[in-house]
This record gives structure tokens, C-alpha cells and sequence, in this order.
């Protein structure tokens, strides 16, 4: 599992900090990020796309149970080669492996679990977060961009602690962690966390705060996103 490099509030690097402290993180080492807070034990399910290389990264003694919406319980990392099964995949259709207990069934039965509070954590990905929560993650907003909410707002409302995970900035270099949404939202105050290449931040009712900074300082995150160091 890979250990974060750091940086406190204040934007000093603390005592021990990892040597690659000057870089951002790749997604596979916030990924293993994300793996390393998840609680042990929690029911978690991973949304498509990024979120699903978090399965990868996880300890085998971590009695972590992966959730997917197509309807399986107890989710292995990603398979490969001989392991592969066309009949276990994520709900994202990458070919997966199944770990002891694993179970199956009905699709409706999975939105059931996700609705109705059974899960510890989720992880989406995301267009935009803002400050107080909200989330922004099917459409863009544009008219020839494809809608796509699938289980996410089931998710967003339905799981106990809702993360995301995302680079920080657009590839134009804008904030995607901003005061207010201006894409079509996915849920109201719902996100808790936010796992970014540059950083991750608690978010909520009280606004944002930096928690560990990733190949910046927090002074300077703090300013390009336009949030107040405490």
C-alpha cells in the first residue's frame, strides 16, 4: 500500500514526510489512499470508473466487503488473464474476482441494500463537489454531452459516508472543488471527503477543510480554490 506524502495545514511538510512529497499522486497511488481509510469491516461500494482500482489496494485481512450495483457482495480486485470470468464483472464491466462468501443476486435487491442505508461508504467520481457537499457527477450540462446518473443517486443519498474521488483541477486548470455547483446535481450536502491527486479535504455543512496535501503546500491549495486556512 502506498503511504501519502504530506503537508500540514500550514503548509509545512512534517516530520518524516515520504521523499516524493514534491509530486501529485497518480490515481493507483490515491487509490491506495482511499483503501488505507476506508474502515475495516464496512460494506463499500465502489462507483465506475476510477473509484473501482480502490478493490486493487485493499488489505486481504481487512474485512472490507465490496458491494456492486449489478448485484454481488464481497467483490475481489480486478482479474486477470486465466482469472478472468465473463460472468464477474463490476457494474462498470471490468472483469473481477470473487473472494470466500462472496453472494449474487437481483438488481433490484442491490438498489434495495443501496437505498435503503445498508452501506458504510461509497466512492464516486465527479464533475464538481462543492464546499458544503453538494454533488455534481451525471452531466455537464451541455447539450450534446450524454446524461449518465445510473445508481449514483441512490448511492450519494443511500450509503452512511459518501467520498469522491477526482483530480483537483480540470484539464483548463479549473477548480473542481468549488463554493458552489454549477452542473446539474447528483445529491444535496451528501459528500463527507474528497480524495484528489493534490490533496484530500473534509467537506459539509461548516465548508471545507484540508486534511493532507499532495505536491503543494495548503497555503497555495487554499488560495486557488478561494477556502480559509484555520
Amino acid at each position: 500500500m502506498t503511504t501519502p506524502p504530506t503537508t500540514t495545514p500550514s503548509g509545512e511538510a512534517p516530520t518524516g514526510a515520504p521523499q516524493n512529497a514534491d509530486r501529485r499522486l497518480s490515481m493507483d497511488e490515491l487509490a491506495a489512499v482511499i483503501a488505507r481509510d476506508i474502515p475495516a469491516g464496512a460494506f463499500v461500494n465502489l462507483g465506475i470508473g476510477q473509484p473501482t482500482r480502490i478493490a486493487d489496494h485493499l488489505p486481504a485481512d481487512s474485512g472490507v466487503v465490496l458491494h456492486t450495483e449489478n448485484g454481488m457482495l464481497n467483490m475481489g480486485p480486478k482479474a486477470e488473464g486465466q482469472a478472468v470470468d465473463p460472468d464477474l464483472t463490476n457494474a462498470g464491466k471490468v472483469p473481477v474476482t470473487e473472494l470466500p462468501g462472496a453472494a449474487y443476486f437481483h438488481h433490484a435487491d442491490s438498489f434495495a441494500m443501496m437505498r435503503g442505508g445498508h452501506l458504510d461508504v461509497c466512492v464516486l467520481g465527479a464533475y464538481q463537489v462543492a464546499f458544503d457537499g453538494d454533488l455534481a457527477n451525471w452531466h455537464t450540462g451541455k447539450p450534446d454531452d450524454i446524461p449518465a446518473v445510473g445508481g449514483a443517486m441512490d448511492l450519494a443519498i443511500g450509503a452512511k459516508e459518501v467520498y469522491v474521488m477526482m483530480t483537483l483541477f480540470t484539464r483548463s486548470g479549473e477548480p473542481k472543488l468549488v463554493p458552489r455547483c454549477t452542473y446539474p446535481l447528483t445529491g444535496v450536502g451528501c459528500v463527507s471527503r474528497v480524495y484528489t491527486d493534490c490533496g484530500v479535504f473534509d467537506v459539509g455543512p461548516d465548508g471545507v477543510r484540508i486534511r493532507e496535501t499532495y505536491g503543494v503546500s495548503a497555503r497555495e491549495l487554499a488560495e486557488r480554490l478561494g477556502i480559509t486556512l484555520p
